[in-house]
C-alpha cells in the first residue's frame, strides 16, 4: 500500500515493502533523526542517541513482540499440546535437524526450560527409526514418558553427583505408571462398605486403619517399581529403537545393570515384606504375583505373541484386588485366608472383582489406539502388537472391551458398593468411550479416531473413580445423621447385636 505521506517515498529503506499503517508508524519511529544531545538532567529522558541508520533488517519492519502462551504458563502443558515439546520422532529426524527453541531473548526461568527441552530433543534425534503421522497418531502430541524425561534431567548431572544417581532410579520405577497402580489399588479400600463395629469412639462412622492404607500404598509402590524396573532391565534394545523410549536410563547408561538388578531386588523384596507384615499375607502373595507376571511372562511374551496384551490387562486388574482383600482383612470374622478375603460365601469380596473387572477392561480401549500410533515403532522393534500384526482386530477389540463398562457399573451398585445414582453418573462417559471406540472401529485408527479413543481413555478411569468415590453406599446417609444428629441409637444397637453375636 502507498505510504500515508508522500514526500516520504524518497526514504530510502522505509517503504520498500507494502506495509500497514501500523508498520509505517513503527518505521518512522526508527527512522527519525538522532535526539540533539543535551546535557544530562534529572527526570529527563535518556540522552543517548539512538540508532537510526536504514538497513535492511529496518526495511524488514521486524513485527511487534507479542507475549507467547509459554510467559504465562510455568509448565509445559500447552506446549505440548502445540507440539513444541514433543521428542523428535525418528521419521523427522532423519530427514530435519532437531526443534531447538532459541533461549537468547528468553526470561532466566524460561530459558532453563528450553534449556532442557532442547536436550531432551536432542537426546532423542540421536536415534532412527519410524513413527505415525501427527493426524493419526495419539502420541505425536505427546512428550516422552515420566523415565525417559527423568533420564534427560539426570544426564546434566556430574557422574558421580548423588542426584543424578537418585534420578536414575527413579526413572526405573516409571513413576507416572508407578501412581496410577497406586490410585487403582487405594480407590477399593476407600469403596470397601466397612461394617459397624469398627466404629470408633473418635468418630461415629465406620473407618479402616489409616497405618494399614499406608502400608498399602508403600508396598505397592515398591512392588510397581521392582517389576518396571525387570521390565527395563530386559529389553534395553527395543526401548532403543522406540522414540518415546529411547532416551530411558539403562539405554543412555545413566546406571549400570548390577545397580539396575539390586534395585529391583531390594523394591521387590521390600513391598512384599511389607504388605505381608502391614497388610496381610494374601496382598502380599498379589503383590508379588504381579510382580512375577509383570516381568516374567507379560515382557518376554511382547516377542512372542500378541496375547501379551491381555497378559498386561491382568497385570493392571490385580492392584484393585490387592486394594479391596487389605479392606477385607481388617473386617475378617474368621481365619482371614484368601478364601475368605477374595471368595467370601456372602458375596461380599464381588465388589473387588467388578473393581478388577474394570481395570482390567480398561486396559483395552487405552492401549490400542496409543500401540496404533506407534505401530511402526512396534514392528520394527519386533514387538508384536495386534495394531500392526491385525489392525482390523486391534479395533474390534477396543470396542468390545468398552461397552463392558456399563454392565460393571451398575453391578457395584448392585453389590451394594455405590448408591444407585452411579449408575445414571456415570452413563455419560461410558458413552463417549464407546462412541470414540465405534469410531476408532470404523476407520481402523485413522481419520483422528485412535487419538480420540487414546483421550477418552484417559479422561474416562479417573472421573469414573471420582463418581465412585462421591457415591459410596451410604456415605451421604451417615453425613446426614452425623449432621442431624440422628441415627445414634440405631447404630448401638447394631453395635450391641454385633457383641451378642461374638459372645
Amino acid at each position: 500500500m502507498p505510504p500515508p505521506i508522500p514526500g516520504l517515498r524518497l526514504r530510502s529503506g522505509v517503504f520498500d515493502n507494502s506495509v500497514c499503517w501500523q508498520c509505517t508508524k513503527r518505521a518512522l519511529l526508527r527512522a527519525e533523526p538522532p535526539a540533539p544531545n543535551y546535557p544530562a538532567r534529572f527526570f529527563t529522558r535518556s540522552t543517548q542517541p539512538r540508532n537510526t541508520t536504514p538497513t535492511t533488517a529496518a526495511a524488514a519492519l521486524l513485527p511487534h513482540q507479542r507475549l507467547r502462551t509459554g510467559y504465562f504458563v510455568s509448565n509445559s502443558l500447552l506446549a505440548r499440546f502445540n507440539g513444541t515439546n514433543v521428542a523428535p520422532t525418528a521419521s523427522t529426524t532423519a530427514t530435519t535437524a532437531p526443534d531447538v527453541t532459541d533461549t537468547s531473548t528468553l526470561l532466566p526461568h524460561r530459558r532453563r526450560q528450553a534449556e532442557r527441552r532442547n536436550a531432551a530433543a536432542l537426546a532423542g534425534a540421536a536415534a532412527s527409526g519410524s513413527s505415525a503421522s501427527s493426524d493419526d497418531a495419539p502420541t505425536a502430541t505427546m512428550a516422552p514418558d515420566a523415565s525417559s524425561l527423568l533420564a534427560a534431567a539426570a544426564a546434566q548431572h556430574p557422574a558421580d553427583s548423588l542426584r543424578r544417581k537418585l534420578s536414575s532410579l527413579l526413572s526405573l520405577s516409571k513413576p507416572r505408571l508407578t501412581v496410577l497402580v497406586v490410585l487403582s489399588a487405594m480407590v477399593p479400600y476407600a469403596l470397601y462398605p466397612v461394617p459397624a463395629f469398627l466404629s470408633t469412639a473418635a468418630t461415629a462412622t465406620p473407618s479402616l486403619s489409616p497405618l494399614t492404607l499406608l502400608f498399602l500404598t508403600t508396598g505397592t509402590t515398591l512392588c510397581s517399581a521392582a517389576a518396571n524396573a525387570l521390565n527395563m532391565l530386559y529389553e534395553p534394545d527395543t526401548d532403543a529403537k522406540m522414540s518415546r523410549t529411547r532416551t530411558r536410563p539403562l539405554v543412555r547408561r545413566l546406571l549400570t545393570t548390577k545397580a539396575a538388578v539390586l534395585f529391583a531386588i531390594g523394591c521387590g523384596a521390600a513391598g512384599t515384606l511389607a504388605l505381608y507384615w502391614g497388610v496381610n499375607p494374601t496382598v502380599a502373595f498379589l503383590g508379588a504375583s504381579n510382580i512375577v507376571i509383570y516381568a516374567g511372562m507379560y515382557t518376554p511374551l511382547k516377542r512372542l505373541s500378541a496375547l501379551n496384551t491381555w497378559v498386561g490387562a491382568i497385570v493392571g486388574g490385580i492392584p484393585p484386588l490387592m486394594g479391596w482383600a487389605a479392606a477385607a482383612g481388617e473386617s475378617a470374622t474368621a481365619d482371614g485366608t484368601w478364601r475368605e478375603l477374595l471368595f467370601a460365601s456372602d458375596g461380599s469380596s464381588l465388589g473387588g472383582w467388578l473393581f478388577a473387572s474394570l481395570l482390567f477392561a480398561w486396559q483395552f480401549p487405552h492401549f490400542m489406539p496409543l500401540s496404533w500410533g506407534i505401530r511402526e515403532e512396534y514392528k520394527a522393534a519386533g514387538l508384536r502388537m495386534l495394531a500392526w500384526t491385525n489392525p482390523a482386530r486391534n479395533s474390534r477389540v477396543a470396542l468390545r472391551y468398552s461397552l463392558v463398562f456399563v454392565p460393571i457399573c451398575l453391578g457395584l451398585c448392585a453389590a451394594g458398593v455405590t448408591e444407585w445414582s452411579f449408575a445414571v453418573t456415570s452413563a455419560p462417559v461410558n458413552l463417549w468411550l464407546i462412541a470414540e471406540a465405534v469410531k476408532f472401529w470404523r476407520h481402523e485408527g485413522h481419520k483422528g479416531s485412535a487419538k480420540g479413543l487414546f483421550w477418552a481413555s484417559v479422561w474416562h478411569l479417573p472421573v469414573v473413580m471420582v463418581l465412585a468415590l462421591a457415591q459410596k453406599k451410604g456415605m451421604w446417609g451417615r453425613v446426614w445423621r452425623s449432621v442431624m444428629g440422628e441415627g445414634e441409637e440405631e447404630e448401638e444397637d447394631e453395635l450391641e447385636e454385633f457383641y451378642d453375636e461374638e459372645d
